[in-house]
């Protein structure tokens, strides 16, 4: 592909610059994309835990997701924190027409252990799911979500991270609807510095199917990204810092010792 992706990231931010928006655009700058954003959600956050919210109301949100599509265009989209219910609704409404791959990761709990999405919102996002071409949760948001097969019976791919089992060994799956499924397996990093990496892991993959990547492709290159700025991490803040994607240049999957 020798245009930039251009892809839209749907998400909250972070005051810390180690999640949300922010991991986003780095990531997806790192990865050669051109990144553009609808804000959902201000957070005053940073490596020890959220200690405000505030969210962008829905009419704003579909506003700035207008303004870059019918200027710039897309590609791709990422979807992360999402802020309300009402807007989980406005965003399907406005992706519908959209024949874009649409990466969604049904944020609901920070690394710190704040609760990012009331129980309204959590079923809102039914909707997000069915236009989704990939969901990528964790195992607690796997759960609330229904599991494995609630997941795929939305015809969408699950990116199933992890990180949150026990063990030294870290498997993420990709699984099909058709029954398909790849693993990745790495090793635990003995570490903190993990505030971001679900969103960087699915802007990375954004990024991947925007440029035009196979979703095993995609899946791969983003997987790799995410171990590679875990230990590229700067060591910044107090609790669980954030992770060093300004530090990756090569991506091509073989896990990093």
């Amino acid at each position: 592909m020798t245009t930039t992706p251009r892809i839209l990231i749907i998400a909250g931010s972070d005051s810390g610059g180690g999640a949300g928006i922010q991991a986003d655009i780095k990531t997806v700058t790192m990865l050669g994309g051109h990144a553009m954003t609808a804000i959902t959600a201000l957070t005053a956050q940073n490596t020890l835990g959220v200690q405000d919210v505030m969210l962008v109301p829905a009419d704003m949100v579909v506003a700035q997701m207008d303004s870059v599509v019918s200027d710039i265009g897309v590609d791709a989209v990422k979807i992360g924190m999402i802020g309300s219910a009402e807007t989980a609704h406005r965003v399907a409404d406005r992706l519908e027409p959209l024949s874009v791959p649409i990466v969604f990761d049904p944020v609901m709990v920070a690394t710190s252990g704040a609760v990012l999405a009331d129980e309204a919102t959590i079923t809102a996002f039914q909707r997000l799911m069915q236009l989704a071409s990939v969901v990528t949760p964790n195992i607690p948001e796997l759960e609330a979500l229904g599991g494995e097969a609630a997941v795929l019976r939305h015809g969408c791919h699950l990116l199933a991270k992890g990180g949150h089992a026990e063990g030294w060994e870290i498997v993420d799956r990709l699984l099909s609807p058709g029954g398909g499924k790849r693993e990745l397996r790495g090793k635990r990093f003995d570490t903190d510095e993990t505030h971001g990496t679900g969103c960087t892991l699915a802007s990375a993959l954004a990024c991947g199917l925007g440029a035009g990547l196979p979703i095993h492709k995609a899946f791969e290159q983003a997987v790799r990204f995410v171990r590679i700025a875990i230990l590229e991490a700067p060591g910044l803040g107090q609790g669980h810092g954030p992770l060093g994607q300004q530090f990756v240049t090569d991506f091509q999957w073989e896990d990093p010792e």
